[in-house]
């Protein structure tokens, strides 16, 4: 994930950029370090020094990484032509390459063929079965087809071999969410959860799922996550306070407050939406009514 910090430097060097300033090499550099997408920036600057001999030449070695950058930008931006080319130049200075032909199989994925780019994939596996770009790759390729089924099943068999991958657990998880598979996706957050217990966005998304399934095990489960979320991002969760009071009102009915633990439970409802009202006062005071009116009716329904 891109900190505050790293995105701040990042629109800084972009404006500089943009506006004559210089710095295109360090801005790419740092597109690449960040892993964000920034295709159409990437294009444009990567190509100002490609097209340049002696910014070209400068470069030595990392003048390979360019063109394979500016590649990539190029398939996103569908500027084919401009991808072929850069592939060719990276064909021609290494004809033994599994990472050109990786390049060369995005190519075809980004023209639209599918079967071919399978193809090449499937030969690219068969040389390097632990390739893990290759097999993200054949995801990526499922779901722009609309073949959901066939990318879940490329992922759970993915995650058989990379158990410790975060992306393509959370990348599984938001596709079961997407289908209704609630089960399914909390599986996938516990995952998350275990490998990196203080991440709160993993936390406030098991809560999510939780609540959406509904139950009283479940809700009084989602409820400790809302309140875990709040406590690890340190009481500035506007969702997860939500969350909160929600669940503390979905238990009481069913419960008809005869649990002990769900009268304590009030409280913590109570506590829950005083910081809501203080941070609508100062963040959005026009909206404070509809707070107040849905505040009210979560504790009338309980």
């Amino acid at each position: 994930m891109v900190t505050k910090t790293e995105e701040t430097q990042l629109n800084r060097l972009e404006n500089q950029v943009d506006n004559g300033g210089g710095g295109a090499w360090e801005y790419l550099c740092l597109v690449r370090k960040l892993k964000v997408r920034r295709s159409e920036k990437v294009l444009k600057h990567g190509l100002s020094i490609l097209n340049d001999p002696k910014q070209r030449s400068s470069l030595g070695s990392d003048e390979w990484t360019l063109y394979e950058q500016v590649a990539v930008a190029a398939m996103d931006c569908q500027c084919l032509d401009v991808a072929k080319d850069c592939t060719k130049v990276l064909r021609k200075r290494f004809p033994e390459s599994k990472r050109v032909g990786r390049l060369e199989a995005m190519l075809l994925e980004a023209k639209g063929s599918w079967e071919l780019a399978e193809k090449a994939y499937a030969s690219l596996l068969e040389d390097s079965p632990l390739d893990q770009a290759i097999h993200k790759r054949r995801v990526a390729m499922a779901k722009a087809q609309g073949n959901i089924s066939v990318a879940i099943d490329w992922l759970n068999k993915y995650l058989e071999t990379f158990m410790a991958d975060h992306d393509a657990w959370r990348e599984l998880a938001e596709i079961y969410v997407s289908l209704q598979m609630y089960k399914q996706a909390a599986f996938c957050y516990e995952e998350l959860i275990l490998s990196q217990p203080t991440v709160p966005l993993y936390h406030l998304a098991y809560a999510d799922v939780l609540y959406t399934l509904g139950g009283l095990e479940n809700l009084q489960t989602a409820k400790k996550y809302y309140a875990s979320t709040i406590d690890l991002t340190g009481g500035k969760n506007t969702r997860a306070l939500f969350g909160i009071c929600l669940c503390t009102s979905a238990i009481t009915q069913l419960t008809k407050g005869k649990s002990k633990e769900e009268k304590e439970g009030s409280q913590l409802q109570s506590l829950a939406a005083k910081v809501l009202e203080k941070d609508y006062k100062q963040r959005a005071p026009d909206k404070l009514p509809q707070l107040t009116t849905a505040l009210k009716s979560l504790t009338l329904s309980s």
